[in-house]
């Protein structure tokens, strides 16, 4: 059984990054060797120096919405919170809502906007906080009107540009929140990279519920794992499985695109396919990884599905020790946070 217990570790809050730092790419860079457990220490922007030409970088090309909304009641005014996580057609949504008894048949009015009221009707209960909902107009041309970009709750400054929590490659739009690893990349340092040999795709995941949700059960394999929608272009696919053939390293930018490259690869049997739908993969230890041979990644939560991931992919007592030595050498932890760059 793996324990939830073994995926924790102690963080003083001051470790938590509050703001993003300028420019994107003068965040550090912890280099984490997985065969040796050696550590070296950079500035994002070296990354060059630790990848090959002909490895092929693979980046998360979703773009955050303005999904957090707020309602009311009507009747009796009560406040409610609404996180978009999915669109289901064009007026329905699989939501996260926050306020009390919030049932099928509640009748919502969001705030702000124009002078005429956007109606939402709570649809259906599924589970816990999610909520399907039904506005009465297609939301998504309202939502830069009357949605804020929900940020995790441990990040507690105002952000003042929105935009520094999009990747500057971000053009798919449909995430509750940003694909962080790649935060650190700037335009001129993906042009760097590209003139020195490296070779870069693109996959889609638009990232919802997990991001906001900790493991809870004692076993983590008993954990629940919600459906995220993936897209991995023809295109990307055959880049991947030529790197592969020619024996040059296959990098993903984060671990969504991790997700979506391993089930593109379940779906080709073995070879990364091009796929389109959802999946529900979840990557604990013991997984076998048939795509990615490095993974650039952020520092994350305990109890987090995203530290069990990195856990599969470089040994949970490597990564554990690795993250000691970031909080002795005061890396900055979480969303906004220094980079790992795992080989």
């Amino acid at each position: 059984m793996l324990r939830l217990s073994d995926f924790e570790y102690d963080l003083p809050p001051e470790f938590i990054a509050q703001s993003p730092l300028e420019p994107r790419d003068s965040s550090r860079l912890m280099v984490l060797d997985r065969a040796t457990g050696g550590i070296r220490h950079a500035v994002f922007r070296e990354i060059g120096q630790f990848l090959a030409p002909g490895d092929l970088l693979v980046f998360n090309d979703t773009r955050v919405i303005p999904a957090r909304l707020y309602a009311s009641k009507k009747g009796t005014g009560g406040r409610v919170e609404i996180l978009l996580l999915r669109r289901l057609e064009a007026q329905t949504w699989e939501t996260v809502v926050g306020g009390k008894r919030v049932r099928p048949g509640t009748q919502l009015v969001l705030a702000g906007g124009e002078s005429e009221f956007v109606q939402v009707e709570v649809v259906r209960d599924l589970g816990e906080s999610r909520r399907v909902v039904r506005f009465s107009r297609p939301i998504t041309p309202q939502l830069a009107a009357l949605g804020s970009t929900p940020l995790p709750p441990y990040i507690h400054e105002a952000l003042r540009d929105p935009e520094r929590y999009q990747t500057v490659y971000a053009r798919d739009p449909g995430s509750a929140a940003a694909p962080t690893a790649g935060l650190h990349f700037t335009p001129a340092l993906i042009d760097r990279l590209r003139e020195s040999g490296l070779r870069t795709a693109f996959v889609t995941l638009h990232i919802g519920l997990d991001t906001f949700a900790p493991i809870t059960e004692p076993d983590v394999e008993a954990h629940a794992i919600h459906s995220e929608w993936i897209g991995v272009p023809e295109e990307t696919a055959a880049e991947v499985r030529e790197a592969r053939a020619r024996g040059r390293r296959v990098v993903a930018v984060g671990t969504t695109s991790v997700r979506a490259l391993e089930t593109a690869a379940r779906a080709g049997n073995g070879a990364v396919a091009a796929y389109e739908g959802d999946t529900r993969l979840y990557i604990t230890p013991g997984f076998t990884f048939r795509a990615v041979d490095a993974m650039i990644t952020n520092f994350h939560l305990p109890h987090s599905t995203l530290l069990v991931m990195v856990s599969a992919f470089a040994g949970r007592e490597r990564i554990l020790a690795a993250y000691e030595e970031a909080k002795r050498e005061r890396y900055r932890f979480y969303s906004f946070g220094d980079a790992m760059l795992i080989l």
